[in-house]
């Protein structure tokens, strides 16, 4: 008898594993999908975003849920905005790593947090946070103004601290600005201008 009761718990055990790798095997392929659709990812964070500012305007509380959750947030929004290798550490090691003059040696910004690890860090902390405040243990009562001035205080003087740091190491994390260049143009598009 207990080895048929053993063998019906081990197919069980190995009927719930084979489910988890399905799960994730499909859950990892409509990640990869998404990769290449960056607006419409983001739309869909906004949107996880609303539904969490509304859960919690409903609700009336979950503030120490929320205060986490923009403290990790602005932890987040740093490593998107820093570059991978810190100018500061490299500088005071073997010599400034980005270009400080137009001399210098072209370099690329690379992120120390890509866009879509940044992007999937944000969406699953806001459903983490949905779902916590599902649960009383987490509704601690605070003063939530009080909270919110010390956000705003923490995310000013983070970011004064780190556009100085940019201004300094003279690099840009965005796009906007730049200049871009065009590709080679083709022989055909050439010779119907001549």
């Amino acid at each position: 008898m207990d080895g048929a009761a053993d063998s019906g718990t081990a197919g069980a055990a190995a009927a719930a594993a084979k489910w988890r790798t399905d799960a994730s095997r499909a859950f990892q392929y409509y990640l990869d999908r998404s990769t290449p659709h960056a607006t419409g990812r983001w739309l869909a964070t906004l949107a996880v975003a609303a539904i969490y500012a509304l859960r919690v305007y409903l609700v009336q509380g979950f503030y120490i849920v929320t205060y986490g959750l923009g403290i990790y947030l602005l932890n987040l929004l740093i490593g998107f905005l820093s570059p991978m290798v810190d100018p500061e550490a490299q500088a005071a090691a073997d010599g400034p790593a980005l270009p400080t003059r137009g001399s210098d040696e072209f370099k690329p910004f690379i992120r120390r947090l890509p866009e879509f690890k940044f992007w999937y860090a944000i969406t699953k902390a806001f459903l983490v946070a949905f779902v916590m405040t599902f649960f009383s243990v987490f509704d601690v009562p605070v003063f939530w103004p009080i909270l919110l001035c010390y956000w705003v205080v923490l995310f000013v003087l983070t970011m004064k601290r780190q556009i100085v740091h940019m201004i300094k190491y003279k690099y840009v994390p965005f796009n906007i600005g730049k200049q871009k260049y065009g590709g080679k143009k083709s022989a055909g598009s050439r010779s119907s201008k001549d």
